[in-house]
C-alpha cells in the first residue's frame, strides 16, 4: 500500500493512495492520527487499522492526486538518520577515495532542511554548490534496540524516496558534515511510503536514479549498498533506540554533481530534479533561489 501525507484547508492529513486518488483517513475517523509515526506507534507497526479505515471511506473522502499539495510521508519523524559513503563508486569519486570506510558513516538531518514532493528545493544565497543525491529511504515502524541480522528489517514499515541535497562548499568546511547537509529546504522526501510487504526484504535489488531536467545523472541498484539496511539497523541500534516514524536515508550512488567532469553540475533555479526508486515512486522537486 501507499501512504501519503497531504495538506488540506484544515491542516495536514494522512491518506492511503488508491489509483489516482488518496483516501483521507481523517474524513473517515476524525480521531485518527494525521502523522504516520503516531499511527505506527499506536499499532506497534501494524498498518491494518489504516487499511480498515480506508475500506470504510465514503466517496467524499477520495481526493484526486492531481493538484494535491503533498506533505511529508511522516509528518513529525523523531530522527532523520543519514548514511554517507554507502556505495563504493560514490566513495571513489569523492575526497575519501583512498579511505574506503570500514564502518557506517552516520549523520543527521533536521526537518527544516527537507521539503515534500513537488515543493521547491531552495538554493541558498550563501553558495551555488547545491548538489543532488538520490537515496532510498526506510521508515521505522516499531520501537527497536539491539537488533540482530535475523530480525532487523522486521522493524521497517516501508520505503520512500529521498533527495539528500548537499551544499558542498559548507560540507567541506570541516570534517563534520552537519552544516552542509542542513541548509533550509535543500533536500526532498516523498512522495509517499510504500509498505514493506510490497518490496524485496530490506529494499534490496531496486533500481535507483536521479534525473536533472530529464537527464539521468545517477543510476545504480540498492543491491550495491556497502552496508545493507539490515546491517545498518544492527549497527545503529547498538546505541540508539529507533522509534516508529524515524526515517533512515540509506546513502547515494555515484554520479553526484560535484564529481562531474570537466565541470561540476549544481542544481540551479529553473531546474527540476527527480529521484526514482523502483517499486516506490518518483520524488520531483523544482529548484528555486532563496528569496532576499
Amino acid at each position: 500500500m501507499k501512504i501519503a501525507g497531504f495538506e488540506a484547508k484544515n491542516g495536514v492529513r494522512l491518506g492511503m493512495v488508491e489509483g489516482d486518488n488518496v483516501i483521507d483517513v481523517q474524513a473517515v475517523d476524525a480521531s485518527a492520527p494525521s502523522d504516520l509515526g503516531e499511527f505506527l506507534r499506536r499499532g506497534n507497526g501494524d498498518l491494518k487499522p489504516l487499511v480498515d479505515l480506508a475500506k470504510k471511506a465514503p466517496a467524499s473522502a477520495r481526493i484526486p492526486l492531481a493538484g494535491l499539495k503533498y506533505a511529508f510521508p511522516v509528518a513529525r519523524p523523531g530522527k532523520i538518520i543519514c548514511l554517507g559513503l554507502n556505495y563504493l563508486d560514490h566513495v571513489k569519486e569523492g575526497p575519501q577515495r583512498d579511505n574506503i570506510p570500514k564502518f557506517i558513516s552516520i549523520f543527521f538531518r533536521v526537518m527544516t532542511s527537507m521539503v515534500p514532493h513537488l515543493a521547491p528545493i531552495i538554493r541558498p544565497r550563501a553558495s551555488i554548490q547545491l548538489d543532488y543525491e538520490a537515496e532510498m529511504v526506510a521508515i521505522v515502524g516499531k520501537r527497536a534496540k539491539h537488533l540482530t541480522m535475523e530480525n532487523a528489517i522486521d522493524c521497517i514499515a516501508g520505503y520512500s524516496c529521498g533527495n539528500e541535497g548537499s551544499v558542498r562548499e559548507f560540507q567541506r568546511h570541516t570534517t563534520q558534515w552537519g552544516m552542509g547537509k542542513n541548509f533550509d529546504r535543500t533536500g526532498g522526501f516523498g512522495p509517499w511510503m510504500v509498505s514493506a510487504d510490497e518490496l524485496p526484504a530490506g529494499g534490496k535489488g531496486l533500481k535507483i536514479e536521479s534525473r536533472l531536467n530529464g537527464k539521468t545523472m545517477q543510476s545504480d541498484n540498492t543491491a550495491n549498498l556497502m552496508f545493507p539496511l539490515a546491517e545498518t539497523l544492527v549497527y545503529v541500534t547498538k546505541g540508539m533506540t529507533l522509534e516508529p516514524g524515524d526515517v533512515i536515508f540509506t546513502g547515494t550512488p555515484s554520479g553526484v554533481g560535484h564529481a562531474r567532469k570537466p565541470d561540476p553540475v549544481w542544481m540551479k533555479p529553473g531546474d527540476v530534479c527527480e529521484i526514482e526508486v523502483e517499486g516506490v515512486g518518483q520524488l520531483r522537486n523544482p529548484i528555486e533561489d532563496e528569496k532576499a
